[in-house]
């Protein structure tokens, strides 16, 4: 008679388990602003999602250099992007902002949140194509994650100033809506992720980033209105220059 061979253990390292980690570590960030958001600690929100931008950033590069890629993880990262960048942003504006605007400033929100929702599925199905070998420099709209950046760009300019009412809430509900069309929007925005650098301006790359991480521990949100009128101003450019993008 054979024996039974005892099952194989399915063990793996705990290290390959990082990016999900660090994913998961990225969701509780964005649901945590909105609890702040709602207890009117809206500095301790904004920095949140941005951390949750960060952590974003690191998830799908630790994946790679792990070699950990996996289906559960592709999909867990587009839920905590839609959580992180069109869910918690919309919310804490409205705790901030638009609570008084009776169904305006819920639209506005709406809007926002549905047109993330639009952009992800729509980048969910442009990776695949990647995948399949149709590659591209640069992508189709404004990504997630910089649609969150900018769509915090009236906190940041209220903080800076110190002054809750610098913008009237029918101003920012309207530019929350133009925030969501620029996500769904077809203009060819640039890819940061595919920048190259020459080896011989690396150490002015350093600099530059030691210089940017002293300017936002310094002065944050002087840094990052200055942050996001430049990456709004590069989407100005992409949008005068989209047909040459296009064809190329």
């Amino acid at each position: 008679m054979k024996q039974d061979r005892p099952p194989q253990r399915s063990d793996m390292p705990v290290v390959m388990l990082l990016p999900n980690i660090v994913t998961i570590a990225a969701i509780c960030a964005g649901m945590s602003a909105i609890r702040f958001g709602f207890q009117d600690q809206y500095h301790a929100a904004v920095i949140l999602i941005l951390v949750a931008c960060v952590l974003d950033g690191l998830d799908g590069k630790l994946a790679r250099l792990l070699k950990s890629e996996s289906q559960i993880g592709a999909e867990l990262d587009s839920l905590a992007d839609c959580v992180n960048f069109g869910v918690a942003p919309a919310l804490v504006i409205y705790a901030w902002a638009l609570q008084g605007t009776n169904s305006g400033g819920w639209i506005a929100v709406l809007v926002f949140g549905i047109s993330c929702v639009m952009r992800l599925a729509r980048f969910n199905i442009d990776s695949k194509s990647e995948l399949s070998g149709k590659q591209s420099s640069r992508f189709v709209g404004v990504p997630a994650p910089a649609g969150a950046f900018l769509v915090l760009f009236p906190m940041f300019l209220s903080f800076l100033f110190d002054d809750p009412d610098l913008i009237p809430a029918g101003v920012i509900g309207f530019y929350m809506i133009g925030v969501g069309l620029l996500m769904i929007s077809r203009i060819p925005t640039y890819s940061f992720k595919r920048a190259r650098v020459s080896r011989t301006n690396v150490k002015f790359l350093l600099l530059g980033f030691a210089f940017l991480a002293a300017a936002l521990l310094t002065q944050t949100w002087a840094t990052l209105v200055v942050l996001d009128l430049a990456y709004a101003a590069s989407v100005f450019w992409a949008w005068l220059n989209r047909n040459a993008a296009t064809k190329n």
